[in-house]
């Protein structure tokens, strides 16, 4: 434990202990609040820890930000004062701060932002932090982090970026010798300010009993993160309660060695009088937010999910594509083009700098155009994906390249925790427009781990959309769209067989290729008779479908109707229903495995919405088994145009 220092605070501190006093009595009626039966959920007081939060919000200024985790009412407190908002957050009432959505762990305010997965804020504060040094601004960003974080490599991924960008970012790290119920002595080793001096961060020392000492350390803190450095802030401290509610192991005896040193138990017995003026007043005001939130209704759920796809008549236009270019150089054009017209810009990813360009020469000299807001970064996908929803919550628009599709599983927890949720959680007061493009597929040998189609595993996630690019239209207009109208999380697939091709509206003989009027269009390839049945692929499957529907009506006087679309996610089934109503017969192809793949759901819908139409069903996928490195054995495993055909077949017997 570490010695106390038993001063007298002087005077000019008793602000700085009555807010920390406010915290602590919030906290308290919410573990009230909680036995009455009036919150949801758990609650992760920081009682015994409330002058970290205090120490810092006295040093920051107007347009400073912070992060924070699952213990965060304190440090939201500190920073906004906003305790009615809070109070009725956590109770589910509507006129929370984020209107009931968010409860204790998801706030958002006054550039406060929390979540409570353990150190997925600190790449969205770098992403943050990178905002405010491209646009200049003179501020910082604060995470704040427990000790049990220090496990979590997404921190140290931050810390090498934080170090290498120069990055107005300051970690908090509360060191509370605890993660939940499990000893620091069990979990950490070595030294926990070595973490940050190894990748070259300056980093400060102090703790919440010497207070004086902290608020003093925190302004020398925070003056040399607003000079443009990262920094390292260890506050060691205790944490008088249980990690949630009654979910305390550790010994009575050692917790009450520390309340008895705890600097506001020590001030109430010190200074009473004082101490009963200030929580007077605290008690009042306290007492009003609970009664203010309890005359409040529940938060409501989202009346019509966005996720829902009113059925329309499609309506069909021609493709026409004068000059045939290939999808990579039209790829190149869109984000140099875009680029030119919008700074907001940014894209962010592993060897995508010029002369370089990327794995696909997608971005290649777009670096050397654009300086500063093109960047290599290391190989770190969480803290790129991290990094790219704190650049969107920063009002940028970043582009995160992702070398390859397979490495998605790195970004998961960022996109599906992070990114998909804010804007619900914070009640709409942010958009993620955060665009994640990768190459997806097989074909080319690369094997188990990087030939995989993943994309069924980001499907369904509200709030976010999918689209997948095809060889029939102009991927650069798809990203022109996409700029121009991004309001949420967004995952592009690019099959990586594609790059190479032209894109062209040639069709095979007795077929044309059309597009219809949704924002991101779904194709088909249309006969010009009646067609025998519909074939639904998407992305890099399209080639191979489309030379499949060929030989079927050459050699089998089999009609084949392609139904393409680019949206996958969220779903507009409609085209697909309309085609079948009409064939009776569907072939679904996809690249992936297709258990609880992207045709599971299109199938179920048409089952939904239009139960009789489909007569006679083929899926084609690869078998449940991993992609092979062999070239033939890969060839015969993935679906190509034989697979497709022979369903054809199948499905007219």
């Amino acid at each position: 434990m570490t010695d106390i220092a038993e001063t007298v605070p002087p005077v000019s501190l008793f602000p700085q202990i009555e807010k920390a006093l406010l915290i602590r009595s919030v906290e308290e009626r919410l573990l009230s609040l909680f036995a009455e039966g009036k919150l949801f959920g758990t609650v992760h007081t920081c009682i015994g820890q409330e002058f970290t939060g205090v120490a810092i919000a006295e040093s920051l200024q107007q347009g400073d930000l912070m992060c924070s985790n699952h213990r965060g009412h304190g440090h939201f407190i500190a920073k906004t004062n906003r305790v009615e908002e809070l109070i009725a957050e956590i109770m589910g009432r509507q006129n929370g701060v984020c209107g009931g959505r968010g409860g204790s762990q998801h706030i958002c305010a006054d550039g406060f932002y929390s979540n409570g997965i353990q150190g997925g804020m600190t790449a969205v504060g770098a992403g943050l932090a990178l905002s405010l040094k491209l646009k200049e601004q003179p501020n910082i960003v604060v995470v704040f982090i427990g000790d049990g974080t220090l496990g979590e490599g997404l921190l140290y991924e931050t810390f090498n970026i934080a170090s290498k960008w120069n990055l107005p970012l300051m970690v908090v790290i509360e060191n509370n010798l605890y993660a939940q119920s499990t000893s620091q002595t069990q979990t950490l080793a070595g030294d926990i300010l070595a973490r940050a001096e190894a990748f070259g961060i300056k980093t400060k020392h102090a703790d919440t009993w010497n207070y004086a000492a902290l608020i003093d350390t925190a302004k020398e803190a925070v003056e040399y993160v607003r000079q443009g450095n990262p920094l390292f802030f260890r506050i060691d401290t205790y944490r008088l309660m249980a990690h949630s509610k009654g979910d305390d192991d550790r010994s009575s005896d050692e917790v009450e060695g520390y309340r008895l040193k705890d600097p506001l138990t020590r001030f109430q017995a010190e200074y009473p009088d004082k101490a009963a003026e200030m929580l007077d007043r605290i008690k009042l005001r306290i007492d009003a937010a609970v009664q203010e939130a309890d005359n409040a209704p529940y938060t409501a759920a989202i009346s019509v999910s966005e996720e829902e796809i009113a059925k329309t008549q499609s309506v069909w236009h021609d493709i026409q594509i004068a000059q045939p270019e290939r999808m990579s150089t039209l790829l190149h054009g869109s984000l140099q083009r875009n680029m030119q017209s919008n700074p907001n810009i940014v894209i962010i990813g592993e060897d995508i700098e010029g002369p370089y360009g990327g794995a696909f020469k997608v971005t290649k000299n777009l670096s050397l155009e654009h300086p500063g807001r093109v960047r290599n970064t290391p190989i770190s996908e969480g803290m790129l994906s991290g990094a790219g929803n704190g650049l969107a919550l920063g009002g940028l628009i970043p582009v995160v390249e992702i070398m390859f599709g397979d490495f998605l599983t790195l970004c998961t927890d960022q996109f599906i925790n992070h990114a998909s949720k804010f804007r619900y959680m914070y009640n709409d007061k942010v958009t993620l427009p955060v665009i994640l493009r990768t190459p997806m597929g097989g074909k080319r040998g690369y094997g188990a781990t990087h030939s995989q189609c993943l994309e069924k595993h980001f499907l369904g996630l509200p709030g976010t959309q999918v689209l997948a690019l095809n060889n029939r239209l102009d991927p650069g207009i798809i990203y022109d769209t996409l700029f121009a109208s991004i309001d949420r999380p967004t995952l592009v697939i690019e099959n990586k067989m594609l790059y190479a091709m032209r894109v062209q509206s040639e069709a095979p003989e007795g077929f044309t290729w059309q597009y219809d009027e949704a924002q991101f269009p779904t194709l088909r390839l249309k006969p010009y008779g009646a067609a025998d049945l519909t074939l639904l692929c998407y992305g890099g499957m399209l080639p191979d479908a489309e030379k499949a529907v060929d030989t079927l009506f050459e050699e089998y006087d089999i009609i084949a109707e392609i139904i393409c679309p680019i949206q996958l996610y969220p779903l507009n089934p409609w085209p697909v229903i309309e085609s079948v109503q009409h064939s009776g017969r569907l072939i679904v192809v996809e690249e992936g495995h297709n258990f609880a793949a992207f045709g599971s759901e299109v199938i179920s819908q048409m089952m939904l919405h239009s139960p009789g139409a489909l007569k006679k069903l083929e899926r084609v996928g690869p078998p449940l088994h991993p992609i092979p490195s062999c070239g033939p054995l890969e060839k015969a495993l993935l679906p190509g145009v034989s697979h497709i055909v022979e369903a054809g077949k199948r499905v007219m017997q």
